[in-house]
């Protein structure tokens, strides 16, 4: 009997078996699993998803410059390097100096301001270059008056008879310097154009000498210049390249465009859609608001242009003259209780009349 308990008491001293493990086992290889499947499948998407492209469109901007840049560099050296072929490398240039302004134009409005100057100060430093060549291989009138000013071997004894002064040069005519289709040299007119119709459709427009006038385009043109206008309203549907507006008082434009540098003006509103932002040079008193202009068409002319699009630039000004970093006090925004409500000139009929 003793020894019979004794063996139950062993019995009842004796570990109980742990079956806890093999479940904890099974655990620990259904986590090893699921980690590994997520590992797989992360190496699969990974191995699935597009590259990220290198280059920026900055980047992208920049290098597609540079290389129009170096087109017109060469062809400007060209001109220079062998004079008889000069010709054909001056129309080279220029077809690379335009292809520089169409790239700053399509990309302006996603650059930044300091590319975006050195871009458009490169530019115009070519063009005065190519200007500059253009002028060199122009004949000089002086060599053929060479010999005149010599004095004569054998000077005879009367005095020669005295000549007439020269008559005044006339100084070059608007249509000299800013030619094509437009409207020039108006006072107190009403001047509406419908480009739509126009047998010059899509080139460049002018808007030159105006004074106390009126002026609707319809349509679209491929680029504006404005010089010298006093008091006048001016209403333009769209224009896909760039616009230059110089020497202008006391005016209105109400315009969309995707380029457009203001220079020299003084007491005038911009009502703007512009896909780059505007800039401003050696001007005074000067307000922006967004475009505020509609006729019957005007969208499907918007879309054309590749301007449908409301991009907010016109309150994004760049004052070229103005390098500090506070607000330049050359221009401001319109307050919104005196700007104009959209105009509607979808029944003004084509004309050129004096009012």
């Amino acid at each position: 009997m003793p020894s019979t308990a004794a063996a139950a008491a062993a019995a009842e001293m004796e570990p109980e078996p742990d079956h806890t493990k093999p479940s904890t086992s099974a655990a620990a290889a259904g986590h090893r699993k699921h980690l590994a499947m997520l590992e797989r499948l992360s190496k699969r998407a990974a191995a699935a998803a597009p590259a990220p492209s290198q280059d920026s469109p900055v980047a992208a901007f920049l290098s597609r410059f540079a290389a129009a840049k170096l087109a017109a560099e060469s062809a400007l050296s060209a001109c220079r390097s062998s004079p008889d072929d000069a010709q054909p490398s001056l129309s080279a240039a220029a077809a690379a100096i335009d292809d520089l302004d169409r790239l700053v134009a399509e990309a302006s409005h996603s650059l930044p301001p300091y590319e975006l100057r050195s871009a458009l100060a490169a530019a115009s430093d070519l063009r005065a270059a190519h200007r500059l060549a253009a002028s060199d291989l122009r004949p000089k009138k002086s060599f053929s008056f060479r010999n005149k000013n010599k004095a004569p071997k054998n000077p005879p004894q009367d005095p020669p008879p005295t000549l007439p002064p020269p008559p005044d040069q006339p100084n070059p005519s608007v249509e000299a310097i800013l030619p094509g289709l437009g409207f020039r040299g108006r006072r107190d007119a009403t001047l509406v154009k419908d480009l739509r119709v126009s047998d010059e459709k899509d080139g460049d427009f002018t808007l030159a000498d105006l004074v106390s006038c009126q002026v609707y385009l319809k349509g679209k043109c491929r680029a504006l210049h404005v010089h010298k206008l006093k008091d006048c309203r001016v209403f333009v549907g769209a224009v896909f390249g760039s616009v230059l507006i110089e020497d202008v008082e006391r005016c209105a434009f109400v315009m969309a465009a995707h380029q457009i540098r203001i220079h020299e003006a003084t007491a005038t509103d911009f009502y703007l859609r512009v896909r780059s932002r505007p800039i401003i040079e050696d001007c005074c008193g000067v307000r922006f608001a967004p475009h505020a202009l509609k006729y019957e068409g005007i969208g499907e002319d918007l879309r054309d242009a590749g301007l449908e699009e409301e991009t907010g630039n016109w309150a994004n000004v760049d004052d070229f003259k103005w390098l500090r970093a506070v607000q330049s006090p050359n221009w401001c925004l319109v307050p919104e209780e005196e700007r104009l409500q959209t105009i509607d000139i979808s029944d003004v009929q084509e004309r050129e009349d004096d009012n």
